[in-house]
């Protein structure tokens, strides 16, 4: 039997960005992959998983009291290790910079397990922002040994953390092969307004514009300055309708509705599944976001991205000219959509280039330099850059 290698997942992105990985480690048969939910969002990666017509192979039970990250890092922690004692796999697949991805190092480090950064090297520099997220990837950059870079801008990062440059390969980003291959399914919606809102889209009928506000800094005020933004562009162009899957938090849902009460041609919704948030995207005219993982896929569907944050650490798509940064300024936010909205040429000219995260090759890549570490493949050739850094 091919040895075990386990993929573990604790959110929906992590989710999304491993399956297609076992895919391909199913597919070239030297591996036998073992996705792993590490039982951080439990319901999430189930869903996400979903997408790609799998399930988890091990579901760790986590009894949360306080929801703390002390409380979550340990619990994982501890499951883990001894899941790591009974099964021994010859490696361990953490991705992205989750508290999950920080337990799995950590649990496979000291057993003396390999470690695969799935994702590594992304770097913005502050370790406040964001927040615990880029402490996790630099702690999990100590533990790894083998360092899976998306892009050209990563792996640069992590030669000069004197990481040994035979231990990076540069993968591309596997979100890129799941966004593509979940859109081109052409899933059905289950939300009838979300399915109004594309259909006018893929008729001409009007222009989708996709926004998100996720992320913890987002929300109170700054998220106020968002929803204010986007009634303004309601107002200014009647031909646009939004689509604005909300966080689950109630607190933050509940400033959403408030915020667009009334508002017409905008659709709020539940966090959507995989398939349908992908379908979406792909139909976007633009999209104004602050999700990491948005910014890596919207250029594969040639959507311009003004990504709501502050600092970003996915600066190859503002070295493409796919995304610009506008933060939470509402009239910079008014301005710079408002430019697209005005200019087809201009967005279009956005993500000419292409996409400096992938092009649907990086499971493949993840596969065989997995397999080449423990001595089963010739190491591959890695992802051609299309950004200077």
């Amino acid at each position: 039997m091919s040895p075990e290698v386990f993929l573990i997942a604790g959110t929906r992105p992590e989710a999304i960005k491993l399956a297609p990985v076992a895919a391909a480690m199913r597919a070239a048969g030297r591996l036998t992959p073992v996705l792993v939910a590490s039982g951080q969002h439990p319901t999430m990666v189930t869903q996400a998983l979903d997408a790609f017509d799998v399930q988890a192979d091990v579901t760790l039970p986590l009894q949360r009291v306080t929801g703390s990250q002390p409380e979550l890092l340990t619990a994982m922690i501890a499951s883990l290790d001894a899941l790591l004692e009974e099964r021994k796999p010859a490696a361990v697949v953490v991705q992205g910079d989750t508290t999950t991805t920080l337990a799995g190092a950590m649990a496979a480090f000291w057993r003396r397990i390999p470690v695969v950064h799935l994702e590594a090297g992304l770097r913005s520099g502050d370790l406040d922002s964001p927040f615990p997220e880029e402490a996790n990837r630099k702690l999990v950059g100590q533990l790894a040994a083998l360092h899976l870079a998306p892009t050209a801008l990563a792996a640069t990062n992590l030669l000069d953390e004197s990481v040994a440059p035979g231990n990076v390969l540069i993968t591309g980003n596997t979100v890129v092969d799941a966004a593509l291959s979940v859109a081109a399914r052409q899933l059905p919606f289950e939300n009838p307004a979300v399915a109004a809102a594309v259909g006018a889209a893929e008729h001409g009928e009007a222009r989708l514009v996709l926004v998100t506000a996720h992320r913890r800094e987002s929300w109170g005020e700054p998220l106020d300055r968002i929803l204010s933004a986007v009634r303004r562009l309601i107002e200014a162009y009647p031909d646009i309708r939004v689509v604005l899957p909300a966080h689950a938090n109630p607190a933050v849902r509940a400033q959403v509705e408030a915020g667009l009460a009334g508002v017409p041609r905008v659709t709020v919704t539940d966090p959507l599944p995989y398939p349908a948030l992908a379908r979406l995207l792909s139909q976007a005219y633009l999209a104004l976001t602050d999700s990491g993982g948005i910014q890596e896929e919207a250029p594969s569907f040639k959507v311009p991205a003004l990504v709501l944050r502050e600092v970003t650490e996915r600066v190859e798509s503002l070295h493409a000219g796919c995304a610009k940064l506008v933060g939470t300024d509402e009239d910079l936010i008014v301005a710079e959509a408002a430019r697209l909205l005005d200019d087809p040429i201009l967005r279009q000219s956005m993500t000419a280039n292409g996409n400096p995260y992938g092009d649907g090759l990086a499971s493949q890549r993840t596969e065989q330099a997995v397999a080449a570490m423990l001595g089963l493949a010739s190491h591959p050739a890695p992802m051609p850059s299309t950004v200077s850094v």
